[in-house]
């Protein structure tokens, strides 16, 4: 069996569903750990625009969670209880299903993703986790535009959001990609590469983990559509 790992996304429109959506940032975190098969789990809330904000945008949330291979990750996200309640009350929801393929770094003092042994081909995502030094969030929080700039710009990228465990704190970034050339393109140039350094030199984070992940399917619509009808395939 390979592991899978999810990102579901729910969006919430209503006053009442958003005030919901927001108490279960706390009160999820007593179901979660019930449901049957997860493993690594995570819950997020998002920035304003598509995230790379350190604004709170109270309309959208995610989940991340790992499970011991596909077939039970789509069953387990269609019909486990605490995901049934977030879909019931949201306006849309979706999520992406991926087998992790290279892997660097903890999140919370943990390992979370196994690698798989299936050849890393096609479609990919790459997610980021970063715990940022408190002393340094306005340094790193005034870079954050300028990616966000760039990477709303480039036509290779299908799908983007920045989500996070605390706001200003902890950042976690998520993109699909085409394929791993486009991606190392943007990630090597510009505004991007400039951060990357900025970070290297000033050690601005506690902890670190970057991932890739190669992209099996999905579930659901974002904005109306599914997100992987935009990768532009070569």
């Amino acid at each position: 069996m390979s592991q899978i790992v999810t990102l579901s996304l729910f969006r919430f429109d209503r006053t009442r569903d958003r005030l919901w959506a927001f108490a279960m940032m706390g009160a999820a975190r007593l179901s979660l750990p019930r449901t049957p098969d997860i493993g690594f789990w995570k819950l997020c809330g998002s920035g304003t625009g598509e995230g790379f904000t350190p604004v709170p945008n109270l309309g959208v949330y995610a989940i991340l969670a790992t499970w011991p291979d596909h077939d039970t990750a789509r069953s387990r996200i269609a019909t486990a209880p605490i995901f049934q309640r977030y879909r019931s009350r949201a306006a849309e929801d979706w999520t992406v299903f991926l087998s992790p393929t290279s892997v660097k770094g903890e999140w919370s003092g943990s390992a979370p993703f196994t690698i798989t042994d299936e050849p890393a081909t096609g479609p990919l995502a790459a997610l980021t986790r970063a715990t940022v030094k408190p002393s340094i969030a306005a340094k790193f929080w005034k870079r954050v535009p300028d990616i966000s700039s760039v990477i709303g710009a480039d036509k290779n990228v299908a799908f983007k959001i920045g989500i996070g465990e605390v706001p200003l704190l902890h950042q976690v970034t998520f993109s699909i990609w085409p394929d791993a050339k486009r991606m190392a393109n943007f990630a090597r140039t510009g505004h991007h590469a400039d951060a990357i350094r900025a970070v290297r030199d000033n050690d601005w984070f506690r902890e670190e983990l970057y991932a890739r992940f190669a992209v099996k399917s999905d579930m659901g619509s974002w904005n109306g559509a599914s997100p992987l009808a935009n990768l532009d395939m070569p």
